[in-house]
């Protein structure tokens, strides 16, 4: 193997500069697209806003939608990590504990850098290819929710096309709420916005498992030829 390739400069590694290059990159394109400026664009003005040479862009990306999904991506990924640490790290306590602590650990990562909420959860305009890539990431945390569903509320929801809708419209209505509130529309402290939609969460989730539950002992009608 070339020395080339993991020669250090520094104390830091090739690897690590190229790593530290592309977060710079992925910064700046963050604060590109949080600011509503990533339809006009270039290679040129990001590699600018990350102080970096234009080649180093295409060491880490192929193109602008490329950088751009990687944003999403990352966001999607924090989320759902801090989302997940908080679930393990509650799962010995009761239900609402457990969903204050998966919201609080969301409201977190995006309190302290509205920019992820604002790209993540749909708040700015973006490019087509932008657009598919936050669907994609939504989806992933929606079916994030609606494992814990299922091992929440068992067969009864599962069986039911709640168990489907339901979280999708949790999921819609926490990422409008988390909006509102970055954008200061709704003027309330993170602690009341926690509470606010972890009760939300439940008293959605206790509801949908009895309308499936319901559902499920209604007589079956049959049919001619049945």
């Amino acid at each position: 193997m070339s020395s080339a390739g993991v020669r250090s400069y520094g104390g830091e590694s090739a690897a690590e500069r190229a790593r530290r290059r592309r977060s710079r990159l992925i910064d700046a394109a963050l604060t590109a697209m949080a600011a509503n400026r990533w339809r006009s664009a270039t290679v040129a003005g990001l590699c600018a806003e990350a102080q970096l040479n234009k080649r180093y862009f295409y060491e880490s990306f192929t193109d602008l939608d490329a950088v751009a999904s990687a944003v999403i991506d990352d966001v999607a990924v924090e989320v759902g990590h801090a989302a997940v640490a908080a679930y393990l790290g509650s799962v010995e306590l009761t239900l609402a504990d457990q969903a204050r602590a998966a919201v609080d650990a969301v409201v977190g990562v995006f309190g302290a850098d509205p920019r992820k909420a604002l790209v993540l959860l749909g708040g700015v305009a973006d490019t087509p290819a932008a657009h598919m890539r936050r669907n994609d990431a939504m989806k992933g945390l929606t079916a994030i929710l609606v494992g814990h569903a299922r091992s929440v509320h068992g067969v009864e929801l599962e069986a039911d096309s709640l168990a489907s809708t339901a979280p999708a419209f949790v999921i819609g209505g926490t990422a409008q709420a988390i909006l509102s509130w970055v954008d200061g529309t709704a003027a309330v402290d993170r602690g009341r916005l926690v509470e606010d939609i972890a009760s939300l969460w439940l008293a959605l989730g206790e509801s949908a498992a009895g309308i499936a539950r319901s559902r499920l002992e209604e007589p079956q009608v049959s049919t001619a030829g049945d």
